[in-house]
């Protein structure tokens, strides 16, 4: 392995329109290739921002069959990167609802892993109130796989609010967070949380965000960022599209993890 590897989060501002959503998000991968990302992972719900949350449906697939999976394909295989695809609408066996999946393809273009996002997002406060459930199924099991970055741990959004499904990956080097917080909650929490995930996990944190004013109307905070074990915000970006890029430093997630043994000191 080498001493480090690059890495990039692609911000976007993704619209109801798949096609003007795929273009945009081919331009942002190639730009961090072209800086020598080897991972690069899109933000949740990349392809589709819907106008409501029964669009998701009309454009879900089947895994390993259709349009997104295939532009994702094609393109890390071109450029010969791995790419974390966000999240895709991937049928389920109920009509009406759909997983939100995260599928990493490798730099030959192969579905390396997928995973189901397990917590679903429910907020009410006034006039800002959402539901997952309605039209998302939950998913069983934390996800891992090996890749650039070696052991590598997926989520998405939400998931960052329950730390024991970070546990349950084991120790990994890098987590990707793929995530559309909303500008509510994501100015409360987001960056803290990211933080605690990445100190209590001694590894770094990849989180590409949706980052504005959507076709919907909904506002999500964006702040897409690599943060490093110790906590440090290595890159950032606040609003609107772009790519945060960044080196995962192998020796500097043993360094903290030999100074401050807290993994080897767990109990529970």
């Amino acid at each position: 392995m080498k001493s480090n590897v690059r890495v990039a989060a692609v911000q976007m501002v993704s619209s109801d329109n798949v096609a003007d959503n795929l273009k945009k998000a081919n331009i942002l991968i190639r730009q961090a290739a072209d800086d020598g990302a080897q991972l690069i992972v899109l933000p949740e719900y990349f392809c589709i921002m819907g106008l409501q949350d029964q669009d998701k449906l009309a454009t879900s697939e089947t895994l390993n069959n259709g349009l997104i999976q295939s532009f994702l394909s094609d393109l890390a295989q071109e450029l010969g990167v791995w790419v974390g695809g966000g999240t895709i609408p991937i049928k389920t066996k109920n009509p009406e609802k759909i997983f939100n999946t995260h599928i990493v393809f490798n730099n030959k273009g192969e579905n390396v892993c997928h995973y189901d996002k397990v917590h679903l997002f429910s907020f009410e406060r006034g006039d800002e109130k959402y539901d997952e459930s309605k039209t998302i199924l939950a998913g069983h099991q934390p996800i891992t796989f090996e890749g650039p970055a070696g052991k590598t741990g997926v989520s998405i959004c939400y998931d960052l609010r329950f730390p024991e499904i970070y546990r349950a990956m084991g120790p990994v080097n890098l987590i990707v967070v793929p995530s559309a917080f909303t500008y509510t909650t994501g100015k409360a929490h987001w960056e803290v949380l990211l933080k605690a995930r990445a100190i209590e996990n001694q590894c770094y944190v990849l989180a590409p965000a949706q980052g504005g004013v959507h076709t919907n109307g909904r506002r999500t905070w964006g702040h897409s960022m690599l943060i490093d074990p110790w906590g440090e915000v290595i890159a950032e970006i606040a609003e609107g599209q772009g790519v945060v890029s960044g080196n995962i430093d192998f020796a500097h997630i043993d360094s903290v993890r030999q100074a401050l043994p807290a993994l080897k000191h767990r109990v529970l």
